[in-house]
């Protein structure tokens, strides 16, 4: 039996697996975010740990033998949180999240004080990342920079303390700005641009390796035996990735959580800067991926249904499971900046083309194709490739939506697929790489595509109108940059 836990921004998922890779049990504990400041988003490190200590509990609760014979342990988590540790072990703050956008000015400072950063790193500097955060705490809270003795990032900090140990993978360190991405190691040089030395990081291993056994304690308490490996893991979407079996070069899968991600693998090195396109590890050594990312996907239909006080599923029940034209409103889904393609932590979101006429059942289709249009720039910054992608498999809470996966064929003309289990993958996939890391199976053995459970093939008619639309929505952001700066 395998264990996958996925530290997500909104919640921890727990899952079992068995031998065969069936789902046995889940369970999941909710998060809470900070937002002291405006542009600030940070979280408290030991609500991880209590959040997946008790989703575990949960299952040991409802499922006491399965979770007795786990004998790997997986994880996941949210990428680029600035969890930072004193001599002690201890957080010295509160984590600087991956949508928090404070550092913008220490972006543009660590580029020049690196110049090679996009040649090392692969990726722009973004307030999303790491390292940017850390040049702001320097600056902003210089007697806490002084004090820091190791930077986790949230898995990691989850795992130190299951285990004891200090680690991080390829694929979540490569979202630090501190990784030589194509040489899959700490560089001196970027940790050097931001005052920090090797001494401050984590030891690295690739995602199916063991990294940490889990601690005497835990394991009687969980029934567990005494040697249960805990694999290196993966970055949330990277460990999605493996749920999802996309494991070959060209593989491709459109996530629809908090953010939005659409993921390529690559099988080499493959950094687009210049489209504020990511270029990461994969969770799998030899393996690489280019990722476009939005910072409100799914976040952007939550804030509707906040603001109307109504819930999703009522907001979007009225528009069935197709709808035949856009909506005659558009939306920017910029409610927290954007990264791909316009890198701009200032971006805000809009509603463009009210009049008296606009319904409510208009303004959740906007908001629906809005974030699909973001994935339609996300597409074109990725670029092409000897691998072109022609179907995508769809990912997270968004995946529920049938509707929401046929505007996404419509607008991208790619079919879209809403797979088995679309809503814990990034847990599946953390499980997976416990198996493998206690295993030592072969990574084709174990991560298989999950069954798909409906395709939605693009519809010519909406098509050529979304083609419009889209063309139309491109306006928006440069028209409305100025105001929002």
């Amino acid at each position: 039996m395998y264990l996958g836990l996925d530290v997500g921004t909104s919640g921890v998922k727990a899952v079992l697996e068995d031998e065969a890779g069936a789902l046995v049990a889940s369970a999941s504990r909710p998060l809470a975010l900070s937002h002291p400041q405006p542009l600030w988003s940070e979280q408290n490190p030991d609500h991880w740990v209590e959040a997946v200590i008790g989703a575990v509990d949960d299952l040991a609760r409802a499922h006491p033998r399965e979770t007795a014979a786990v004998s790997g342990i997986g994880l996941s988590g949210q990428m680029h949180g600035a969890t930072l540790l004193g001599r002690d072990g201890r957080p010295l703050r509160p984590a600087i999240l991956w949508n928090d956008g404070r550092s913008q000015a220490e972006c543009a400072e660590l580029e020049r004080r690196c110049p090679e950063l996009h040649a090392i790193a692969g990726n722009l500097a973004m307030p999303g990342f790491t390292a940017p955060k850390l040049v702001w705490v320097a600056k902003h809270e210089p007697k806490v920079f002084s004090e820091v003795a190791k930077v986790l990032l949230p898995k990691a900090y989850v795992r130190y303390r299951l285990s004891g140990e200090m680690v991080e993978d390829m694929s979540d360190a490569a979202g630090t700005l501190w990784l030589d991405v194509g040489a899959r190691r700490w560089s001196q040089t970027l940790l050097a641009a931001t005052g920090l030395g090797l001494d401050h990081m984590p030891r690295l291993v690739e995602g199916n390796e063991p990294s940490a056994v889990l601690s005497r304690e835990l394991a009687q308490r969980w029934g567990m035996a005494a040697n249960v490996v805990i694999a290196g893991g993966a970055g949330d979407n990277a460990a999605s990735a493996i749920g999802l079996g996309a494991i070959t070069p060209g593989d491709a899968f459109l996530s629809l959580g908090t953010s939005g991600v659409l993921f390529r693998v690559t099988d080499r090195f493959a950094p687009a800067p210049e489209s504020a396109v990511h270029a990461f590890c994969h969770a799998l050594g030899g393996l690489w991926h280019q990722m476009g990312v939005m910072l409100s996907a799914a976040a952007s239909l939550s804030w509707l249904a906040r603001i109307l006080e109504a819930p999703e599923a009522v907001l979007l029940a009225p528009l069935g499971a197709s709808v035949e034209r856009p909506s005659p409103v558009q939306f920017l889904p910029y409610l927290d900046g954007e990264r791909t393609p316009h890198n701009d932590a200032h971006a805000a979101g809009a509603f463009v083309g009210l009049r008296s006429a606009a319904s409510r059942g208009d303004l959740v289709q906007a908001v629906l194709e809005g974030v699909v249009f973001a994935a339609r720039d996300m597409l074109g910054a990725l670029g092409r490739s000897d691998r072109e992608i022609t179907e995508l498999d769809l990912v997270g809470g968004g995946s529920r939506s049938p509707l929401w996966a046929q505007i996404m064929a419509d607008v991208l003309g790619v079919t879209v697929h809403r797979v088995e289990e679309g809503e814990v993958g990034a847990a599946i996939g953390a499980s997976r790489l416990g198996r493998l890391a206690a295993t030592g199976a072969a990574p084709a053995d174990v991560c298989r595509k999950p069954q798909r459970l409906q395709s939605f093939e693009p519809r010519a008619p909406q098509r050529a109108a979304y083609d419009d639309a889209y063309a139309h929505w491109r306006r928006l952001y440069p028209a409305l940059k100025e105001c929002n700066s």
